[in-house]
C-alpha cells in the first residue's frame, strides 16, 4: 500500500504500509500523518473524493447501493502529462457474482484482499493525476459518476454487467457517457454543498500551489493468488 505526497516541485515521497506476515491481505490506513514539507496543509485528494462520492451515492437513486466505506479511493501517477488517456478506473476485488475464487487456465485463483481499519474493501477507485484534474468540472464529474456506475447493483465486489456482448459500456461508450452527463446534471440540480466538489474546479497545479502539495492513497494492482488445493481440501 503506497501513500504518496506530491510536492509543488512534483517530487514524490512514498510510504509503504504492508502486512508482511499476511501476503494476501494488505492493511490500509488513510490517515497516516503526512510529512510536513510546507507551512500549508497538503490537499488530501483521496479524502475529498471519498466525501464527494459519498454524497453522490446518497443523493442519486442510481447509486444508493454504493457503500463508500468499502471502497478505497486512490490515485495513480499518469505516466505522461497529456490530457488524453485513462482518467480513472474501478478495480473490483471479487469475481463474477461476488465470488472469492475463479478458475483460469485450469487452476483456481483468489485475489489479494485489502482492508481499511479492519473493514475489507470491495473496490478500488483510482484517479490518474495530474491528468484527471486538468479537465473541466463537468468532465471530471462525468468521470466520477462513470466509474461509480460500474459498481454492481448488488455491491458484491463485482462490476455492473450490462446486457449484450459489450457488458461494461453497452454497445456505445458515447451513449454511456451521455447518460452519465445526464446524471451529473441531476446531481447538481439537487444543490449539493459546493465545498464537496469545489476542488474539481481547480487544475492540479492550482491545488498544489494553494495547499503546498497534494496527497492521497496509492494502491498497487491487487495480485491474483493461486489457491492452495491442499489447504482447501
Amino acid at each position: 500500500m503506497l501513500l504518496a505526497f506530491f510536492t509543488p516541485e512534483t517530487s514524490v515521497f512514498l510510504i509503504l504500509i504492508l502486512d508482511s506476515n499476511c501476503p494476501q491481505d494488505t492493511k490500509v490506513n488513510l490517515d497516516p500523518g503526512w510529512p510536513s514539507m510546507s507551512t500549508k496543509t497538503p490537499f488530501n485528494f483521496s479524502h475529498a473524493m471519498y466525501h464527494l462520492c459519498h454524497d453522490i451515492s446518497r443523493r442519486l437513486p442510481e447509486f444508493q447501493h454504493v457503500d463508500m466505506d468499502r471502497i478505497a479511493v486512490a490515485f495513480a501517477q499518469a505516466r505522461r502529462n497529456v490530457p488524453y488517456g485513462m482518467q480513472a478506473k474501478l478495480t473490483p476485488l471479487r469475481f463474477d457474482n461476488g465470488d472469492l475464487q475463479t478458475t483460469r487456465y485450469g487452476r483456481k485463483w483468489t485475489v489479494q484482499r485489502i482492508y481499511q481499519d479492519q473493514q475489507e474493501m470491495l473496490y478500488i477507485l483510482t484517479f490518474y493525476l495530474p491528468r484527471f484534474l486538468n479537465h473541466s468540472l463537468e468532465e471530471k464529474l462525468i468521470t466520477v459518476i462513470h466509474e461509480l456506475y460500474h459498481i454492481s447493483p448488488a455491491f458484491d465486489g463485482d462490476i455492473r454487467r450490462l446486457e449484450g456482448h459489450y457488458h461494461v459500456h453497452s454497445h456505445s461508450q458515447k451513449e454511456y457517457d451521455a447518460h452519465m452527463a445526464v446524471l451529473v446534471k441531476q446531481y447538481l440540480k439537487m444543490n449539493p454543498p459546493s465545498a464537496l466538489y469545489s476542488f474539481l474546479k481547480c487544475r492540479f497545479s492550482t491545488l498544489q500551489k494553494k495547499h503546498g502539495g497534494v496527497v492521497g492513497l496509492q494502491i498497487p494492482i491487487p495480485k491474483l493468488i493461486p489457491v492452495d488445493e491442499s489447504r482447501s481440501a
